[in-house]
């Protein structure tokens, strides 16, 4: 199974082009699935109510799984929550919280994977909080381990005896279960994201704005090493018109166009052309997979993905005496950096994103002794500490 998971800056397209997506994987004969938390449901007006054979369509109602999730937390907790005299929440008080939409996408994700899809479309919200959601189970799973850390939970076999002995229920039973249990799905759902099989395709209407946006955004995807498969400029207008006004914009959307396939050299450039009207029913979204005059589609093929290379360790002991730390962030500017190394974990901060790596396990065993930011990749030297490096004879 193949995910792709469809986003760009807010207003873009991106349901529009998600829905194509999904739809000329259906016309292929594939399996295909649409996933999406649009609360408008656009996606039943982009198919006209339409279902065509072989696609399916999941609209993820987060409210609902926002409530499900809290009732079942204050269910679990029920003991602790007793103890403190705290009222219980009913589910017509709650009121899902801001980020609330991106965890249950994620979690639907996480549920279609083994599903007998071929391909699964994932209608995000915009990029920047795709990227910041798409790093959430990482984040989560990182302050669990640094709250209830794994190795502290062979003592709760005590815990029953200090129950007894205390005269009160022992909460800390019930705590490191629930957050094993978070442990495991956050897992689940970070082996789905970050799977060679899942890729990210970002939509933008060119323009100058357009450009800035997505350069932004590549750089967060190299950050969080997510795979970029494709760029689609949507409703990209004719060119030659006598119009001066069609023609000063066309000019401009061109200009925006030879900008982006320079700063994404090497990666699948498509244009969707403009209907001249917001597009409804599949027999429009076939115009914009398959052009206005019936040249192949744009999604006929799905091309191979693009990451931003892996972050390598590079032994150069033998020549100088360090190990080298290679981070591809294309786009990247000195003045974007900050880079922290704190025990065992890189801070590093690039642009708007910020993302706490472990440090491989030679590293560890290391002093940071330098870094560049050169040919769109940071590199970090490394001197082994000579009270931890194991020492030959």
């Amino acid at each position: 199974m193949r995910t792709v998971l469809v986003t760009g800056p807010g207003g873009a397209g991106r349901t529009t082009v998600a829905a194509a997506t999904a739809l000329a994987a259906a016309r292929r004969g594939e399996r295909a699935l649409l996933l999406t938390a649009d609360r408008e449901d656009a996606t039943a007006r982009l198919l006209g109510g339409e279902r065509p054979p072989g696609l399916d369509v999941v609209r993820v109602d987060s409210g609902a799984h926002f409530r499900d999730e809290l009732l079942a937390l204050q269910d679990r907790a029920g003991t602790v929550l007793d103890l403190l005299g705290a009222g219980r929440l009913d589910a017509e008080e709650l009121t899902e919280l801001p980020g609330a939409e991106q965890l249950a996408l994620l979690r639907a994700v996480r549920e279609t994977a083994g599903g007998g899809h071929d391909l699964v479309v994932v209608d995000l919200p915009p990029v920047h909080q795709s990227i910041a959601a798409l790093a959430l189970p990482g984040q989560l799973r990182r302050y669990l381990r640094r709250l209830l850390p794994p190795e502290r939970q062979a003592a709760r076999s005590l815990r029953p005896v200090l129950a007894q002995l205390a005269g009160v229920p022992m909460p800390a039973r019930r705590l490191y279960e629930t957050a094993a249990r978070w442990d495991a799905e956050l897992a689940a759902v970070e082996a789905v994201v970050s799977a060679p099989s899942t890729t990210v395709r970002l939509v933008a209407e060119p323009g100058e704005a357009a450009v800035a946006a997505l350069r932004t955004a590549r750089l967060g995807l190299a950050l969080h090493e997510l795979p970029l498969d494709a760029v689609i400029a949507n409703r990209v207008l004719p060119t030659g018109s006598s119009d001066r006004f069609l023609s000063a914009l066309s000019g401009h959307q061109q200009c925006a166009l030879k900008e982006l396939a320079e700063e994404f050299d090497g990666v699948p450039l498509h244009e969707v052309p403009h209907l001249g009207r917001d597009p409804r029913g599949t027999e429009e979204l076939d115009e914009l997979i398959d052009g206005p005059t019936g040249e192949s589609g744009l999604w006929a093929e799905d091309g191979e993905a693009v990451p931003p290379g892996p972050w390598r360790v590079e032994d150069r002991l033998a020549e100088d005496g360090v190990l080298v730390w290679h981070l591809p962030l294309p786009g990247a500017r000195k003045d974007q950096l900050g880079l922290v190394r704190r025990g065992d974990e890189l801070l590093l901060t690039v642009g708007p994103f910020r993302r706490i790596a472990t440090l491989p396990s030679a590293l560890r065993r290391c002093t940071v002794s330098g870094a560049a930011l050169t040919d769109g990749a940071l590199r970090i030297r490394f001197t082994p500490d000579p009270d931890l490096w194991p020492r030959t004879h």
